[in-house]
């Protein structure tokens, strides 16, 4: 994930709207409001019925902002956030129940359990590819677990934030829900307070500062970061599949996704025809001249745009596009070879519609790069040899691994979604987000009956026997 701006942290100063704002969310919470089954299944109910009842206005906002097709706006930002939705209705009964666990001889006569509580108060800082499910998406899952919360959408996308500032006192209890809108001093005044976990979305600069913040309160943090995401294209391949779905997953949202392909390793005996089959494709998909169709989006703005386009610049010749206009905030779908990988294009997080792709000689040698750089928070092998497929995910380490495909892990609310390393700690979605949100705290009950003297002083030698015949 980027972002246009670095945060720095600075002094708390006098109380403020956001402090006060953060107040009213945590009295909310201290009076109990948010523990109950019936008020989380309430305000999940609420957010099904937003997602419903405002979906023409999520996709104009989100089409002014991104200039994202209908299709892509309504499957990403609003069904996925729907379907995630859901499945915490479905489940949030059985996994609010106590969970038994064996109790050791040694703690007769008892019983022990693990309990969910919600943390408390919860920051959730949005990034602005996809500003509304990347909201919505872990808010669900806070308030699942019966926490208040703090959002703070993107300021780059202007119209979403001012429709999530709009929409959600209409439809979440504003005593236990805020939204703070903004941009760099915001957030910093927001990580001076305390919370009781945040939850960031973004570019490893910020998240650090972030980092930094929460250890001022000791607070726990879900960091949801990027990187670059590699797809190894394997000689037994099959290339007209395998270039349809590398060519859907890249420059879906023009790029702008944390988990796209970020380049690909090609085996050299299949470097060529991959190539060809690759801009087929594209334009299959988009046309000759995707600014002229309505199924392509933009680029979020004339910053970001500069920087890809300097990222193209920086090496490698294209095989397809290359070109841009910054009035239109357009970026031809652009696919490089001759990439060195010392270049810009191999070493930043490209965050648009530009694919290097590289040859490779070996499957020893793609597996090698990908294991010479940081972690990525996704990784995609294409392959009909099912051994290849096997070393990918057994010799390399990434958030997540989608075979023959790429992006689709995300869309499963059973898995878990989040980075490893440089891409990021933590994980959510579906249960995922639960734990995150919730502390499992243990509880021990303990019987009137039945007290061992063995665990009293006086000790002797006897007692120590009887003790050790217990383990």
């Amino acid at each position: 994930m980027l972002a246009n701006d670095v945060l720095t942290l600075v002094p708390a100063g006098p109380p403020s709207t956001i402090s006060q704002t953060v107040a009213r969310v945590r009295a909310g919470f201290d009076r109990g409001k948010t523990r109950s089954l019936a008020w989380r299944e309430a305000q999940l109910n609420a957010l099904l019925r937003m997602l419903k009842q405002e979906e023409p206005r999520i996709l104009d906002a989100l089409h002014r902002d991104l200039g994202k097709p209908k299709q892509e706006a309504a499957s990403a930002e609003v069904l996925e956030c729907a379907m995630n939705v859901r499945y915490l209705l479905k489940n949030l009964a059985r996994w609010m129940r106590p969970e038994r666990v064996a109790t050791p001889l040694a703690a007769w006569p008892g019983r022990s359990q693990i309990v969910r509580e919600p943390k408390g108060v919860a920051l959730i800082i949005a990034p602005w590819n996809y500003p509304f499910s990347l909201v919505f998406h872990p808010l669900g899952g806070a308030l699942a677990a019966g926490n208040s919360v703090v959002v703070k959408p993107s300021e780059l996308a202007p119209a979403t934030s001012a429709l999530i500032a709009e929409l959600y006192p209409r439809y979440l209890d504003p005593d236990c829900v805020a939204v703070v809108r903004g941009g760099v001093a915001e957030t910093t005044e927001l990580l001076a307070e305390r919370f009781d976990h945040i939850f960031y979305t973004g570019n490893g600069a910020v998240g650090r500062v972030v980092l930094e913040a929460a250890a001022k309160h000791l607070t726990p943090v879900t960091l949801e970061l990027g990187g670059k995401s590699p797809a190894y294209v394997d000689r037994s391949a099959d290339l007209d599949v395998t270039t349809k779905r590398l060519s859907w997953a890249k420059f879906y949202n023009c790029g702008q996704t944390c988990v796209a392909p970020d380049y690909a390793l090609v085996h050299r005996d299949v470097y060529e025809p991959f190539l060809s089959k690759l801009v087929e494709a594209v334009q299959a998909m988009w046309g000759a001249d995707p600014r002229l169709g309505t199924d392509y989006g933009r680029i979020v703005n004339a910053h970001h745009h500069a920087r890809v386009m300097r990222l193209i610049a920086s090496g490698g010749t294209p095989v397809l596009g290359g070109k841009g206009d910054v009035a239109q905030r357009y970026i031809a779908p652009t696919i490089l070879r001759d990439v060195h990988a010392s270049s810009a294009v191999m070493h930043e997080e490209i965050f648009g519609p530009v694919l290097p792709v590289l040859p490779v000689d070996s499957v020893e040698q793609a597996i090698a790069f990908i294991n010479a750089r940081e972690k990525p928070l996704a990784l995609y092998a294409f392959a009909k040899d099912a051994p290849v497929c096997e070393r990918f995910q057994n010799e390399t380490s990434s958030g997540g691994i989608t075979i023959n495909h790429a992006m689709l892990h995300l869309t499963i609310p059973g898995l878990p979604f989040g980075g490893v390393g440089a891409s990021g700690m933590g994980a959510y979605h579906g249960q995922f987000s639960m734990d995150t949100f919730s502390h499992r705290k243990a509880v021990h009950r303990r019987a009137l009956w039945g007290e061992p003297e063995l665990m009293y002083p006086p000790y002797d030698d006897r007692k120590l026997a009887w003790i050790r015949r217990l383990f």
